[in-house]
């Protein structure tokens, strides 16, 4: 394993939780699962919750948005918050609080408070998101994080293959107040794991003393790196494209082109099992024997040739196109983010080991934040039309392409690189 001459030394705790391999892994990949599942199983229901709360389904996407700004504006606190007091103790009362928010989402009455117990379930999960991505980069780095991370999204990309599968068989003998009441079970039983398995990573003379003051002053000279903002951005960005098939897609599978419940939740899983194969070809078969760069480069790449088609295809330039066609696209575009998250994510945590919570919290933010942005959007132009989820998704992965090229600059280091081995 290569080491950054910046990295601390792995503490003998550290090293015994990165012996135990598998179990981590396991733990780690449950809270990076949560927000996916808190999202996509919610995901067929939506047309339900519009009729069963005799509301508009751009009020209704707001819950999403809520969810999204929650989760982005959780982890600007709880990055620093883990820096300074370690990451067990901000996630265990994150998963408490989240448990509590989405059982009262099961019993919302109205839509305004559904959205509103949304943002604290965003809020509150988001302890899950920022704190797994910080403990990988207190354990691994290098390949190795990128490896690692690529291992993640095997486990947590099995969350959106399963959680519309499971959303559309609740909503087979319940509402969708039984999808909220699943949630919070597993929510309860996430944070007992947690509490029993999960150790602390971030030895007491690592963490940082300093308070909100010192907390902004480290994320200002985070950003003030711009390779590390590029990276950020791109893949913030890229994310954003995902979220934008996210909110767009049941609407635009099961009222456009008629698909049921059932088979919107299939294509979804199948675009899912994409996104995990591809990022499983990232992590065992290109980490180590293609840059990092280059991979992520061939992933932007990818997203936004899948945008263009889908804005030619949903646009009417082909003239009427089925289901088909349209899935294919989402596909090769969900798929592309098994080569972009996980490089993007390890590009810019290497460069900071001595914040990791904070840049995860950038990381996060950014995405989720864009990702809120963008979810809305989607639905813009009313219900009888894909146009504006395309426009959208090739919009963000323009800006990505833009970040990654014009901030990161990956021939100019790999040129500097190059000439100090030579």
């Amino acid at each position: 394993m290569t080491k950054t001459p910046a990295a601390p030394p792995a503490a003998p705790a550290l090293a015994a939780q990165r012996r135990a391999g598998l179990l981590v892994t396991l733990v780690l990949g449950g809270l990076t699962a949560l927000p996916p599942l808190s999202m996509d199983m919610y995901l067929p229901a939506l047309p339900q919750v519009t009729d069963a709360l005799s509301a508009p389904a751009a009020t209704i996407q707001l819950t999403l948005t809520a969810c999204l700004a929650g989760m982005a504006l959780g982890q600007l606190v709880v990055g620093p918050m883990s820096d300074r007091w370690g990451r067990r103790r901000p996630l265990l009362a994150g998963m408490v609080l989240y448990v509590l928010a989405t059982a009262v989402c099961a019993f919302a009455p109205s839509a305004e408070l559904l959205i509103g117990f949304r943002l604290v379930q965003g809020l509150a999960g988001s302890a899950g998101i920022v704190i797994a991505r910080a403990v990988v980069r207190d354990l691994y780095d290098g390949d190795e994080m990128a490896r690692f991370f690529s291992t993640l999204m095997l486990i947590s990309g099995v969350a959106p293959v399963v959680a519309p599968l499971i959303g559309g068989q609740i909503l087979q003998v319940t509402d969708w107040r039984g999808v909220f009441v699943v949630l919070t079970g597993i929510g309860v039983l996430l944070t007992l794991v947690v509490w029993r398995f999960l150790g602390e990573t971030l030895p007491a003379e690592l963490r940082h003393p300093g308070g909100v003051a010192h907390a902004l002053r480290t994320m200002r000279g985070l950003l003030a790196d711009r390779v590390f903002a590029g990276y950020t951005f791109a893949g913030g960005f890229a994310f954003a494209a995902l979220f934008a098939y996210i909110s767009a897609s049941p609407f635009v599978v099961q009222d456009l082109y008629g698909a049921s419940p059932q088979t919107f939740s299939l294509l979804f899983g199948i675009n899912s099992v994409g996104l995990i194969a591809a990022g499983q070809i990232n992590g065992r078969l290109l980490v180590g024997r293609v840059s990092l760069d280059t991979v992520l480069g061939v992933g932007l790449g990818l997203i936004t040739l899948a945008a263009t088609a889908l804005l030619l295809m949903t646009s009417g330039v082909f003239g009427e196109v089925g289901l088909v066609p349209v899935a294919a696209g989402l596909f090769v575009l969900m798929s592309s983010m098994g080569l972009t998250l996980p490089n993007a994510n390890t590009q810019a945590l290497m460069r900071t080991p001595h914040a990791a919570g904070s840049a995860s919290a950038l990381l996060g933010t950014s995405s989720f934040l864009v990702g809120a942005v963008a979810s809305p959007l989607v639905g813009i132009a009313g219900e009888e039309t894909a146009v504006p989820m395309a426009v959208v998704q090739l919009g963000c992965a323009l800006i990505a392409v833009g970040c990654y090229a014009g901030l990161c600059r990956p021939w100019r280091r790999a040129g500097v690189r190059a000439g100090q081995a030579g």
